[in-house]
């Protein structure tokens, strides 16, 4: 299906077809029509299926049609992540290009007091989009800094991974200041017994939406290595001796863990940076605009710092802990072999681990090939392949991980015990349009008229003051400049 043949406001459909955006993509099909029809929703699909335009775009359309107080929050998404956050303020700035009289301003941790005194005058002059974490956003309602009384849209974004941050209570604690009569959105990349909670608890007759996990890309070359955890660091030194290290992600499980092996690589002389929950963001924007511009070769990450990793040219992605689930297997490999190019995925298997990567490999419905371990490192245990499991009941993100640090000479025996179960604008600037698979984020449609210049920063949208929100710039009559009938021409 097209997007020209949803029932979008004109000027939404303006800005899709100047970011060259066409076709919907299955989350995006499902989704929008019932939202549009203002049913709550609560739907069921992985990182980059396009997610984010599928609740976006359905709610900018209605904002746009009218009907809402113009001097109220009309819209609250709930973002577990502060790089999430970003990548959902970006894409409101694209989808919202022509839509001059629709203002939003993103709201999330990690910076100076300056800062806070920003977010609270944007939130005090009526943003008609807040983007927040959970925690930020209760920080200002409990200093009576925002109003949420009159809000129509309540969107979870990530629902299953606020949960397994620990953010049920806060989550609870917002709703409490929010209308009844409100229409209610939820994603979630899996559908565990807490989710199907939640969902009673908050949605009202939701449509279901459920889009299957997808395979990895074809272009991702995997493989994996069965090894001791004290031996996970010299294959990687083995790895980089092969092929210099360039464009490298390794994702770790903890973020102790994600310190360690970032501080032992510089000790080895690798160009190398930490990516985790413990920096400030300035620190955090630092790190990742370094890394997009290829000053830093390796980035050591966690999970949930990782999902505001949007770049197309990684080569290497390691896995130095074996990922929590398939969903997370996918999306940490998925960074890899994009726009068309290839790539190399491969995980470091310790004994406790191999149950983990044999569920994996049974997604997969293939043999990851196994790589020797290099015969100076010693020994390497066996893969025997068990653990393989149904996951129904149990959920993933509760599993135990070693606690040894990179380099321990711990070697411990398989694991047996089952699996259980911030402050941004949507400021106007114009690059340069590029079409791009993931429809769920996107860029600002190219204008006819002299473009403001993108500030050097990996956060273009989170470089301006939430309190500019309320400056609009003059409309920009482009594409077909199309009218609903009957629609204001002002």
């Amino acid at each position: 299906m097209q997007f020209e043949e949803l029932d979008l406001n004109y000027d939404v459909l303006d800005a899709l077809d100047d970011m060259h955006f066409v076709d919907c993509t299955p989350i995006q099909e499902q989704a929008i029509p019932p939202l549009l029809e203002g049913r709550d929703l609560i739907g069921v699909a992985q990182t980059g299926t396009g997610k984010t335009a599928a609740y976006l775009l359905p709610v900018l359309s209605l904002l746009r049609d009218g009907g809402y107080p113009k001097d109220a929050i009309n819209c609250v998404i709930m973002s577990p992540t502060r790089e999430l956050a970003q990548q959902i303020d970006q894409a409101m700035e694209g989808f919202s290009y022509y839509l001059d009289d629709i203002s939003s301003v993103s709201v999330y941790g990690g910076n100076d007091g300056i800062r806070y005194e920003q977010e609270k005058r944007a939130l005090q002059l009526g943003a008609d989009v807040i983007i927040a974490t959970p925690g930020r956003l209760i920080s200002h309602l409990s200093l009576g800094n925002v109003d949420l009384s009159r809000v129509s849209f309540f969107i979870l974004d990530e629902a299953d991974r606020m949960l397994d941050m620990g953010f049920s209570e806060d989550i609870m604690q917002i709703v409490s200041f929010l209308p009844k009569q409100r229409q209610t959105i939820m994603f979630s990349a899996t559908m565990p017994a807490k989710i199907v909670e939640l969902a009673k608890t908050i949605l009202t007759d939701p449509v279901e939406v459920k889009i299957a996990l997808n395979k990895p890309a074809e272009g991702i070359c995997q493989s994996a290595y069965v090894c001791y955890e004290a031996q996970k660091l010299r294959i990687i030194q083995h790895l980089f001796r092969q092929r210099k290290p360039e464009r490298v992600i390794i994702f770790v499980g903890k973020k102790v863990h994600t310190k360690d092996v970032a501080i032992t690589l510089k000790r080895l002389g690798y160009n190398a940076e930490a990516m985790h929950s413990d920096l400030l963001q300035e620190q955090r924007d630092d790190v990742m605009y370094r890394f997009k511009t290829g000053q830093v070769d390796i980035l050591v990450a966690t999970d949930i710092v990782a999902r505001g990793i949007d770049i197309d040219d990684i080569q290497l992605v390691i896995n130095y802990d074996v990922p929590h689930d398939e969903e997370d297997y996918v999306h940490r490999i998925g960074r890899t072999a994009r726009a068309g190019k290839d790539g190399r995925a491969i995980t470091l298997v310790s004994e406790k681990d191999q149950p983990l990567f044999a569920d994996i490999e049974h997604f997969l419905e293939k043999e990851v090939p196994k790589e020797p371990v290099p015969e100076e490192l010693g020994e390497a245990p066996a893969y025997t392949g068990r653990g393989e499991r149904s996951r129904s009941g149990h959920s993933s993100h509760s599993r135990r991980r070693s606690g040894n640090r990179p380099g321990s000479h711990s070697r411990r025996k398989k694991a047996s015990s089952p699996k259980q179960s911030n402050s941004s604008t949507s400021s106007k600037q114009s690059p340069s349009p590029k079409a791009t698979p993931n429809q769920g984020q996107a860029t600002p449609p190219a204008s006819s008229k002299p473009q403001n210049p993108v500030p050097p920063s990996d956060n273009a949208a989170s470089s301006a003051s939430p309190a500019t929100q309320a400056k609009k710039k003059p409309r920009h009559r482009g594409g077909r400049n199309r009218r609903k009938p009957g629609a204001s021409t002002e």
